[in-house]
């Protein structure tokens, strides 16, 4: 294709998927939340041959768009609660367009300099805004699930070498090594732990918000000398409880344990003065992971791995080859993370950063925890409905008299539109589990959140 003929169709499919994009983010506030059509209805209407010639981009941009308009969920609503799931930011969804557009394979800082540069100005003002140690190494990986796999992979290799054993040989050629966790540990660290080949960790015990019973831990630790991983968490993903991690640290170090907290949205609290307390002894852990797709509200993918020795973070995940261009004096972008190539992830982050300023991040995590204290005090004052969890970040947990009408209510919710909420089972209970993630859930979302709760609440007969 002659290099003016694809000029002419970069900016044809661009201009095609600006003006889709617009039309998507312009009606996500009025739209039903829930798709139209499921995945078979989708197929439908996508399912042919392949085409035998080449088509014109922006009309296939353009079918794209049309095509999977009724499948696609408006998880960037006010109202949205599922999951636990960000809004964008503007700064961070325009950037990460330009990452797209650039397209820069971000694993070296050699060939691709600008993008590996503000990854780290966005790592370090990541472990300032969280109060973790300076010049803790930082990886930008696909969500929490990976950003705990690395952590878990570099305590892995940190315990084998503590041994003496080399982490190359695998783990066969060291100790056993355990791993710890409380009963309410999340699904991401249990998969985390097992891609490690520390398997799924021994639960140690919890309290009813889901906070690891220390007592507990500290008995684990002492039945067994072998090596362990303690895994902690800031903010249980039912009830936004945070472990008490001065507490537990204290007992996992002193029996030499590596500490790791998942702190997926949680962990946010601690740029915030007023939720702060909520994370208090945490940055004394080893290791640390989140998401930046959820509380900063960045475009996925964007998980983050922090480990406070970055030399060991780059010796368990760095990759090595003659034809790889290294600084022997500075870790790559691909040391970080069990990726060579990856899009630039930590540039939407300085963009959203940048935009927020720090005064900004504050009132962003503020106001999500706003959102949900006013959630559960409009669910509290309707007939028939109770908010289970002690609301202390993001999330509310809510139940009707019996698990049926709570399951029949989520099901409304869903269908009607206004609202979508997960259902889950928390501690044999069905709950319908609202996760305030969106930073553009304001009062006026609010209200018609617990409107239309009210509405279904109604329809269903649910009362006193």
């Amino acid at each position: 294709m002659p290099e003016s003929t694809m000029k002419q169709q970069y900016r044809a499919a661009l201009e095609a998927a600006h003006r889709h994009a617009l039309d998507w983010l312009d009606t996500l506030d009025e739209r039903p939340i829930r798709p139209e059509l499921d995945v078979d209805g989708i197929l439908s209407r996508l399912r042919r041959d392949l085409p035998a010639d080449e088509s014109d981009a922006a009309a296939v941009v353009d079918e794209l768009a049309e095509a999977s308009a009724p499948g696609l969920m408006a998880m960037g609503s006010s109202r949205f609660y599922g999951f636990v799931i960000g809004g964008v930011h503007p700064a961070s969804l325009g950037a990460d367009w330009l990452v797209s557009a650039w397209d820069q394979n971000t694993g070296s800082r050699q060939p691709t300099p600008a993008t590996a540069a503000l990854e780290e100005v966005a790592a370090e003002w990541l472990v300032d805004l969280l109060g973790l140690p300076a010049g803790s190494g930082v990886g930008f990986t696909t969500g929490a699930t990976m950003a705990n796999a690395s952590c878990l992979i570099v305590a892995r290799d940190a315990l084998l070498r503590r041994a003496g054993a080399d982490p190359v040989a695998g783990l066969q050629a060291g100790p056993r090594l355990r791993f710890l966790a409380g009963d309410a540990v999340h699904t991401s660290a249990v998969l985390g732990g097992r891609l490690a080949g520390l398997g799924a960790p021994v639960t140690v015990g919890a309290d009813h918000e889901g906070r690891i019973d220390v007592g507990g831990l500290e008995r684990a630790l002492a039945a067994d000398e072998a090596p362990a991983v303690v895994a902690l968490q800031a903010g249980d993903v039912h009830s936004g409880a945070f472990d008490d991690f001065t507490a537990a640290i204290a007992v996992a170090h002193a029996a030499g344990a590596w500490v790791h907290v998942d702190g997926a949205f949680g962990l946010w609290a601690a740029a915030s003065p007023r939720l702060r307390h909520l994370t208090a002894g945490v940055a004394g852990a080893d290791s640390w992971a989140t998401d930046a797709h959820k509380t900063l509200n960045v475009p996925y993918d964007c998980g983050v791995a922090i480990v406070r020795d970055e030399a060991a973070m780059t010796a368990a995940l760095g990759a090595h080859a003659a034809y790889l261009p290294a600084v022997a004096t500075v870790s790559d972008p691909y040391d970080r993370v069990a990726e060579l190539s990856r899009r630039a992830r930590g540039v939407p982050v300085w963009a959203a950063l940048c935009a927020l300023g720090r005064s900004g991040v504050v009132r962003l995590v503020d106001g999500l925890a706003d959102a949900a204290a006013a959630l559960a005090d409009g669910f509290r004052a309707l007939p028939g409905l109770d908010v289970v969890n002690d609301v202390v970040f993001t999330q509310v947990c809510l139940a009707a008299g019996d698990d049926a009408e709570t399951a029949a209510l989520g099901e409304w919710l869903r269908d009607e539109g206004t609202v979508w909420a997960s259902s889950s089972t928390w501690h044999g209970r069905t709950v319908v589990r609202f996760a305030v993630s969106n930073l553009a859930t304001d009062a006026e979302a609010v209200r018609r959140t617990v409107d239309a709760v009210a509405r279904g609440a109604a329809a269903l007969g649910i009362r006193d």
